[in-house]
Parts: C-alpha cells; sequence; structure tokens
C-alpha cells in the first residue's frame, strides 16, 4: 500500500480549518450584505403598503423574505459542500495513512517484521512511518546477530565435545577452536552492547 501526500501535516490542517471558514466568513458576509441593502427594505415597505390597500396578494407581499431565504439555503448547501469536501480530503490524507501505519503495527507487534510502512509524503505522518520502519530493521539485526551468536555457540560446543571426545587437542585444533572462541567472543559483546542500550533506553523511559 503505497499512499502520496505533498505537504505537511501542520499546513494541510490549518488549509483544511481556512477553507471552511473563508467558506462561511464569504456565506455570512454575503447574507448580511443582502439583509443591509436599502432596496429590500424598500421593497417590503412598498409590498406592505399595497398590501394594506389589497392591491397586491400576502404572498406577493413577503416575495423579497422568501428570495432571502432561497438564497440563505442555497449558501448553506455551498458551506455543506466545502465541509464534504474537506472531510473527504481529511479523510484521504489523515486517517487512511494512519489506519495504515496502525495495521502495519500491528503486524509488526504479533512478530511479522517484514511488514513496512509506505507513505510517500514529507508530513509527520510518513516521519513516523521511517521511525517505525527503522524500528523494525535495527529489530531484525538484532535477531540476526542473535541467530549468528546461537549458531556460533552450538559450533563452538561441538568441536570442545569433538575434540574432548578425540581425547585431547592438537596444536592446529587449538589454533582454530582460539579463532573460533575469539569470533564469539566479539559477537556475544557486540549483542551484549546492543542489550546494554536497550536496556539504558528502557530505564530513561520509565
Amino acid at each position: 500500500m503505497n499512499l502520496n501526500y505533498r505537504s505537511s501535516l501542520q499546513r494541510t490542517m490549518i488549509i483544511y480549518f481556512l477553507l471552511i471558514g473563508f467558506a462561511a466568513s464569504l456565506v455570512g458576509v454575503e447574507f448580511i450584505l443582502d439583509t443591509q441593502k436599502k432596496e429590500l427594505r424598500y421593497e417590503l415597505l412598498e409590498g406592505f403598503q399595497k398590501l394594506s390597500r389589497n392591491e397586491i396578494q400576502f404572498e406577493d407581499a413577503f416575495r423579497p423574505i422568501r428570495m432571502l431565504r432561497n438564497k440563505a439555503i442555497v449558501m448553506v448547501s455551498v458551506i455543506l459542500c466545502v465541509v464534504v469536501i474537506v472531510l473527504t480530503m481529511f479523510i484521504k490524507n489523515i486517517t487512511e495513512p494512519l489506519q495504515h501505519m496502525i495495521d502495519v503495527s500491528k503486524d509488526i507487534a504479533r512478530g511479522d517484521l517484514s511488514k513496512s510502512i509506505n507513505i510517500a509524503a514529507n508530513n509527520e505522518l510518513a516521519e513516523l512511518g521511517n521511525v517505525i520502519n527503522d524500528l523494525t530493521t535495527n529489530m531484525q539485526e538484532m535477531i540476526l546477530l542473535a541467530e549468528e551468536v546461537c549458531a556460533s555457540g552450538v559450533e563452538l560446543v561441538d568441536e570442545l565435545s569433538a575434540s574432548l571426545a578425540a581425547g585431547g587437542l592438537e596444536p592446529e585444533d587449538a589454533g582454530k577452536l582460539q579463532a573460533t572462541m575469539e569470533v564469539h567472543d566479539r559477537r556475544v559483546r557486540l549483542l551484549q552492547g546492543i542489550i546494554h542500550d536497550v536496556s539504558l533506553f528502557k530505564i530513561g523511559r520509565d
């Protein structure tokens, strides 16, 4: 799953709120200007005067108000359309990658270290995904190192057992065994250092 985003999360959220605020402001200003027009007042006053003289019907006298109401309905519809568009963009650009990260993180937590988070973007979500990928890579390297150490340990024990069963060690065999023990010692020390660093990090987080 590869998701494409171009702006930072903070800028994206600001743009979304600005779009909604801009649309609402335009609608509000337009409605206020319409209600403050002198033509509307004159038309209403003239309609009431004609209605009092029975020159027009009741519905005709309130025709300007009905027109204003219809325009208000159109304005509210525009705001709702903007909200729907912004909500769709929010789901596409934020909610979907978050859900993708959650799903992959659950797989990693269950032990599937082959999973990785792929969010091609330049925002905070992509940075968080890269951090999780780095953690997964480090865990894979630690496991591989532990497997190598274990394999070396098993090999070393087997060689020692075979040499002891043969009734002693020849100088050549002793040299090979010494070299194997040195390699095993370096790997063990490296693994101990990694485990020590992880332990210190955990203590610092408590």
